[in-house]
């Protein structure tokens, strides 16, 4: 029996697993759908703020209103919500000056840090900064 790798969702990978998007590359569906089994797919309270920020500037449109969507997208079988606690905000400020600015993807890469999980995202920079560090990825 293989042993299935704990996730953490990037915010824009959260959105098309929850919308059942086909745009998730084919050899990261069945790894999330794994985790998702065991329970073992989480995603930062930070996307939360994340969505609702793009949502109010116009950049997401979502088929429901924000808290709606986040319930049912938070209660799906499989996911968790990781919270963002002071050793991750620690963390993010601590990470390498290669890492962007932006301070949803720095909570993200601390968070898959601090807690020992895999980092599953489509981009770039990220990408690029995790196999700089050695984060564990799932390009998806």
């Amino acid at each position: 029996m293989s042993s299935v790798t704990p996730l953490l969702l990037d915010t824009h990978i959260w959105i098309k697993y929850q919308n059942g998007s086909e745009d998730i590359r084919p050899a990261a569906k069945p790894v999330i759908e794994a985790a998702a089994g065991r329970g073992l797919v989480f995603v930062s309270v930070i996307s939360v703020w994340e969505i609702a920020l793009l949502v109010r500037l116009g950049r997401l449109s979502l088929s429901r209103s924000v808290t709606q969507w986040i319930s049912e997208a938070s209660s799906k079988p499989g996911i968790q919500l990781l919270p963002f606690t002071p050793e991750i905000a620690i963390a993010s400020i601590d990470l390498p000056e290669l890492m962007h600015k932006d301070p949803s993807d720095r909570i993200l890469v601390a968070s898959a840090r601090v807690e020992g999980l895999t980092l599953v995202t489509r981009d770039r920079d990220i990408l690029i900064f995790a196999k700089s560090i050695k984060l564990a990825y799932l390009q998806a």
